[in-house]
Formats: structure tokens, sequence, C-alpha cells
């Protein structure tokens, strides 16, 4: 078991730790199924189960930190901990005090376990396989549990342990025209994802029609909940940290120093406890369950390290970048969005966001996939590529019109070195006057 394992370890350490020394560990393990498709077909199939340690050793205000990738085998894996223990002994003494360095010395110790409700990965694939059948189908398939678990010499013990699903696909058409969707989440529910390929489906039917392009300028569009992810996204950039709000460097700073406020009808707040991201955090304080960031268009929280709390002293709530995004739904049913639009573009992805003038909070971007004209509430055609170069102030401020009722959970498929555990619940968002550039 994962979880007794890692606890071994933690008291062996303590057993081994001198007089004088203090430790944290941090564990991020995983044990995955990934499926690769193409073609409608598999193409590429493995298990991965991987188990990597965090070990930071602390004596007065130094620190020294190394990491190793471990086997789960308890005789070997203390070996290799003892060795690296030995090895920042000898390098700690000759690194700079730390003079924002924050300890969680009081035991806060917690533990989340869900337990899985997942199908086995075969019969998802079979489903899948079912469903695709005839079809350029491109995606791949993570599934399983993710583990964290946190300890320290104070006594401290944390562990979290969810399962989870990630579905990421294309229904792919010919150039650069696919129909892109997503389907994540913690229990499978077959007639959810059957919903959503005929939805893609339609879509890739109506790429068969000959793309058009529009001239650059403002336009009414709608930003489906996969495209809104991308610009909230940004907001990661230091845009809610504590830290970059105290230095000027935040995106969203003029909401602090100026008063700038969006639309009343948009709240954004980091949900812990709604998301998929450990209710603890790696120095092992715990995070606040949720963070309200926006309220009703007003700047009203942020995101603080234990780093920056010493800094500047405040009270820690978590990290300074968003790992569990909630926004508020709106009015607008789903059903109703394309009527609503009426004449405009429906985006459905975009990519290669950054930002184009940070303080004012302006980003550009492309869109991507299946995004449409749209005439009289009905597609019209596929639109070409188009840059858009806009500012949040004005996406989500004066020019929102109206929020989806529904809202989509996403799940970062991002599997590089790991899986991650971000997510995002948002809904989709009407705005006028939205501005392409070329």
């Amino acid at each position: 078991m994962m979880q007794a394992w890692f606890y071994s370890l933690a008291e062996q350490i303590s057993a081994g730790i001198r007089a004088g020394e203090h430790f944290t560990c941090w564990l991020s393990a995983e044990s995955s199924d990934f499926v690769r498709f193409n073609h409608g077909l598999i193409r590429q199939s493995g298990h991965v189960q991987q188990r990597y340690l965090t070990l930071k050793l602390i004596i007065g205000q130094r620190q020294a930190q190394g990491e190793l990738s471990l086997s789960g085998l308890r005789g070997e894996d203390m070996a290799l901990i003892a060795q690296l223990l030995d090895a920042l002994r000898a390098q700690i003494f000759d690194l700079p005090e730390d003079p924002h360095l924050l300890l969680a010395t009081a035991p806060q110790s917690s533990e989340r376990i869900v337990a899985s409700s997942l199908p086995a990965t075969r019969e998802i694939v079979d489903e899948v396989l079912s469903v695709a059948a005839g079809y350029d189908f491109v995606g791949i398939l993570a599934s399983g549990p993710v583990y964290r678990g946190f300890a320290n010499s104070w006594g401290q013990r944390n562990w979290h342990e969810v399962a989870s699903f990630n579905l990421d696909w294309s229904l792919y058409h010919a150039a650069d025209k696919a129909v892109k969707s997503s389907y994540a989440g913690f229990a499978w529910d077959a007639a959810a994802f059957r919903d959503k390929f005929a939805e893609a489906a339609r879509q890739l039917a109506l790429l068969q029609r000959p793309a058009v392009s529009i001239a650059a300028g403002p336009s009414r569009v709608f930003l489906t909940p996969t495209a809104l992810a991308e610009i909230i996204g940004m907001l990661s950039w230091g845009g809610v940290s504590e830290k970059s709000l105290r230095t000027k460097q935040s995106s969203l700073r003029r909401m602090r120093d100026e008063g700038l406020q969006l639309n009343s009808a948009v709240s954004i707040s980091e949900h812990t406890a709604g998301g998929l991201a450990p209710s603890f955090q790696a120095e092992g304080f715990i995070k606040a369950a949720r963070v309200e960031l926006i309220t009703q268009g007003q700047l009203t929280g942020s995101l603080i390290s234990p780093r920056t709390a010493r800094e500047y002293g405040l009270a820690t709530n978590g990290d300074e970048t968003l790992a569990s995004i909630e926004m508020a739904a709106g009015s607008l049913p789903q059903a109703d969005a394309l009527r609503a639009l009426d004449t405009g573009v429906w985006i459905s992805n975009l990519w290669y966001l950054n930002y184009s003038d940070r303080a004012s909070c302006r980003m550009t971007g492309m869109t991507r996939f299946a995004s449409f004209r749209v005439e009289h509430g009905e597609i019209v055609a596929p639109l070409n590529v188009m840059r858009f170069d806009e500012s949040l102030y004005r996406m989500l401020g004066d020019n929102l019109l109206a929020l989806t009722q529904e809202r989509e959970l996403l799940i970062d498929g991002m599997s590089y070195g790991q899986r991650s555990t971000d997510s995002s619940l948002l809904p989709g968002a009407l705005v006028e006057d939205f501005r392409f550039v070329l």
C-alpha cells in the first residue's frame, strides 16, 4: 500500500535525523494507465508506476534539498535516502541562511482517500473504440490514481489519494481542421461520453464546408469553457500571486491599486476542496479550502505562499499558482448559446496565449481547431485561424454579456514527467466587441 510505504520511510528518516536537524519530505506518485489512439485504433498502451521523493534538510535558517526516484522496496529506498541525507549534510553549511524560510512546525496531519469508482481501463477503451469506429480519432487516455504525501520531523503526516481519468481527443478532418474535445472526471459515464462524441461529430461534418475568414476588428464571440480556461489560466502567471501584486508585476495589479473591476457576474476562486489537487503543499502548510479571488467583479483575495507570508507578515493560504480554479455559473442555458450569439464567432479552443500588455491584463493568442462563423444563430462555416488581442477588463468586464448556467470540469491533461493534478470548473462566456487583429 502506497501510504503505508511512505509513512514507514518517514519514520525511518525521523529516526536517522541528528540533533539540531529537521526535515520535510514530499511524495509525488502515480499508478497510471496510458492509451494512445490514432485513426480510431490503439497505437500505444502501457502502465506507469512512479514514486518521486523530495527531501529537504533544515538546520536553523539553512536548507538543502534533493530528489530521488524510488522503487517501493523499503530497504533499497532507505539506502538511497541515507546517501542523499549525507550529501545534503555535506553541502548545507556552504549555503546562506534563508531569511524567508517559514516552516510548518505545528503538526496538521490530514488524509483524503477517494476510493476509485473507475471501471477497468479495458472497459473504457472498448467503449471509446466502439464509438470512434469509422472516424479518424486521435487522442490519449490517462487513468488511475495519483498520490501526494508530506511528512516532517515535527510529526506531521499528510496523505492525498484520488483516482481520475482524462481522455483528451480530436476528430481529424484535413490540414489544420479538427474538432478537439476532452472528457475527464472521477467516474466514467458512457452516456456522457457518447453525447460529447456526438457533438464533436456534428462539428466535424461542419468542418467539411469551405472555411471563411473575417475582417480584423471587433466581433461578437462565444467562448466555450475550454477556450475560457486558456484565458483564466493566464492568471497563474503571477496574476493572483500576492508577491506579484506587492511587487507590481501582477496582471491584475490595477484591480488592487486603481480599483478596476470586472463584470459583477464574475466570481473566481481557488477551490482546493473541490478539485483534484491536494489540500496541503510542499512546505507542509494546509491550503485554505477555498480562497475567494474575484467576487462579483472585485479583487477580494490572493494566493499567499509561505515565503511571501514570511516576507510580508501575512498568513499563508497555499501556493501562488492556480491549481483548482472555479468560476461561478451564469444565467444563459448552454442550449441557447448559439441563438444568443446570433451573428459572430464560436470559439472552441485557443492556444499560444501570451501577454501583450501585462500591466493592462491584455492577452494575445490564436483560435484553434473547430471555431466557426455563426449567422442568425446558425453555424455557417468553419473559421480560418485568427489572432486576437484583448484585455481581460473588456472580455470579462463591460463586454461580457452572459455566462452559461452549465459548467464543465476540465482536468489538465499534461503528463510530461508526471500527471498534473490541476483542474478547473468553468462556464462558457458570451462576449461582444472581441478584438481580432489578423
